[in-house]
């Protein structure tokens, strides 16, 4: 397939990250605030004929690999139906689902019936206690939230999917969990990656005394360990730097979006839940397909806006370890 969206560097955009739902079933500290968010509106939001029409113009432009994201997508009614029609179109090549695992176990059989190949699964911590503070949910009920995200853990190894379990570590609350969390791929054919926290959303949510970068992150694991293998990438685009531990059947992985920018090699768009195209998920610069959508345009139309965004899509962001980035956006309404 001719790949027609091209950034500016000559990049080939062939990635898109589909969020279906701003809304979520827990508080991730790092995500959104405590009390959480207002919730859109049902009108706000693109309903599942306006997003195949969206997925049919991208797929005609060349991207050939889509991810579910959300908020929490499984919490999103008729779900699994969705992603079925859209594998019986024929429309990607690759389709993932990124979830926190919470109601995945009974979906996992129809995600994989429907075309679902891999699955990212966001487990913070690996002590009950602690996942339930990372969670935003104390006590039994943040408990009973970790037994059904290790549930959802354990289908996704059952059912055959690519699984990756996501972590993101944050100094003071869960980098206790980042040993338990690595020994993992010892014991599982997964990848298990660390994912530097980002300034993303309004401020005060992250803060520079609390970042732990990728580097410290892989020198506390080979001191455990031992040195770990690099392994080169299944594709150039892949924003983690895989490394192998001796013996282990999984792989751990690291996502060094502020000390080690890969925007270089970055082939993503991200579609919001209520249909704003965001060519960086680091800017506020978003592009509305929903309003000309809904007003009759064709899908030559379409299609111009979903080159303008790439064409605008930065060669570099500026964050660093000590700034902030100008994504005021929960970061559960991009769909991360």
């Amino acid at each position: 397939m001719e790949h027609t969206l091209l950034a500016p560097g000559g990049r080939a955009l062939t990635y898109l990250r589909l969020s279906v739902t701003d809304l979520c079933n827990l508080r991730c500290r790092y995500c959104m605030p405590p009390e959480g968010v207002t919730k859109l509106s049902h009108s706000d939001i693109l309903t599942y004929e306006e997003a195949l029409r969206l997925l049919r113009v991208a797929s005609s432009l060349g991207m050939d690999k889509l991810r579910f994201t959300g908020g929490e997508p499984l919490v999103r009614r008729g779900l699994t139906s969705f992603v079925k029609r859209v594998n019986d179109e024929g429309l990607f090549s690759q389709m993932r689902l990124t979830t926190n695992g919470v109601l995945l176990a009974p979906l996992a059989a129809d995600l994989k019936a429907g075309g679902v190949q891999g699955l990212n699964i966001s487990i913070d911590a690996l002590e009950p206690d602690v996942y339930a503070e990372m969670v935003g949910m104390g006590g039994e009920s943040g408990r009973k939230l970790f037994r059904q995200a290790w549930g959802g853990f354990m289908a996704a190894l059952e059912y055959g999917f690519t699984t990756k379990l996501n972590c993101v570590p944050i100094r003071g609350r869960n980098d206790s969990q980042i040993l338990p969390l690595a020994r993992l791929a010892l014991e599982y054919p997964v990848t298990v990656r660390f994912i530097e926290h980002m300034p993303i959303g309004p401020d005060g949510i992250w803060k520079e005394s609390a970042f732990i970068s990728a580097s410290e992150l892989k020198e506390t694991i080979e001191k455990e360990f031992g040195p770990l293998t690099w392994l080169e990438p299944e594709y150039p685009s892949a924003p983690a730097r895989l490394f192998k531990p001796r013996g282990a059947p999984g792989a751990i992985g690291f996502i060094s979006a502020l000390s080690r920018h890969f925007c270089a090699d970055c082939n993503r768009l991200r579609l919001t839940a209520d249909g704003r195209l965001k060519p960086c998920l680091l800017t506020e610069r978003e592009f509305d397909l929903r309003g000309p959508l809904r007003h009759g345009t064709d899908d030559e139309e379409l299609r111009n806006l979903f080159l303008e965004a790439a064409g605008r899509k930065p060669i570099s962001h500026q964050s660093a370890e000590t700034v902030q980035t100008d994504c005021r956006r929960q970061m559960s309404r991009i769909g991360g």
